[in-house]
């Protein structure tokens, strides 16, 4: 797919892994879509980028987990732009809790993951999937986790998320082919800030230790790496659909246990 011109929507895009793909996709010169929940400052900031590169951009408050939101989102990129090329389900949520004391997490805590891990990238797929294949042609990506497969994480909630996304990645790329790739990425984990707000910045900086230490790689990626894949997905893998793209260093090689 050619990027450039195209409209590519990237939920959660306000900072971190969503913003890198937003400032990289404008850099090839697509059209985006950022969204955010909570971080409107930082989703202007990226906006920013997008202007000093000369791409168009949209701003849009919309939380995922809600089905009228996700739908705004789709029409009012088509309201700007007429088209919709591509989705990157980047929005996520999560909570720290020792997957040892299976008494740390509610149901609730539960619900509230798949909401948005799950059912909100289901309803975003829902709400852009007609505007895309209308195209002929185009591309999801869903953000996962390399926990998915390891099965250690923040917290079991989020670990079993990710693989439910991961299940869903392959039903989607049956069902919207051949007009939509569908396919995953799984990062390992990144430096960003949301390691430090749930662990404290020497917790986050004694777990980074221990990955660069432990995995085969000896070092492990920045978010600018996950964001380079998450692009090439969208614009150059016209015959992968229905993959799960490990960006982990060799982590899933260990059974790797923080």
């Amino acid at each position: 797919m050619n990027l450039r011109d195209s409209v590519i929507i990237v939920t959660g895009s306000a900072t971190g892994l969503g913003a890198a793909v937003v400032k990289q996709l404008a850099a090839k010169e697509a059209r985006v879509v950022i969204n955010y929940t909570k971080s409107e400052k930082e989703a202007r900031d990226t906006e920013a980028v997008c202007d000093y590169l000369g791409v168009e951009s949209l701003v849009i408050k919309a939380d995922v987990s809600v089905d009228e939101d996700c739908r705004r989102l789709a029409a009012e990129a088509m309201e700007k732009w007429g088209r919709i090329d591509g989705l990157v389900n980047n929005a996520a949520r999560s909570v720290f809790a020792d997957s040892k004391d299976l008494e740390s997490l509610s149901a609730q805590q539960f619900m509230d993951l798949y909401s948005v891990n799950v059912v909100g990238a289901y309803q975003m797929t829902r709400a852009v999937a007609p505007h895309i294949k209308a195209q002929g042609e185009g591309s999801i990506v869903n953000v996962s986790s390399i926990s998915a497969i390891t099965g250690a994480g923040s917290s079991i909630a989020y670990v079993a998320s990710k693989g439910a996304l991961n299940t869903m990645t392959t039903a989607l790329a049956r069902a919207l082919a051949p007009e939509i790739r569908v396919n995953a990425v799984l990062p390992g984990a990144f430096p960003s800030r949301w390691w430090a707000e749930g662990l404290g910045e020497e917790g986050a900086k004694t777990l980074f230790e221990k990955f660069t230490d432990q995995v085969p790689l000896k070092s492990v990626a920045d978010v600018e790496s996950v964001a380079r894949t998450v692009v090439w997905l969208l614009e150059d893998a016209g015959y992968i659909t229905g993959e799960m793209i490990k960006i982990d260093s060799g982590m899933h090689l260990l059974g790797f246990q923080p």
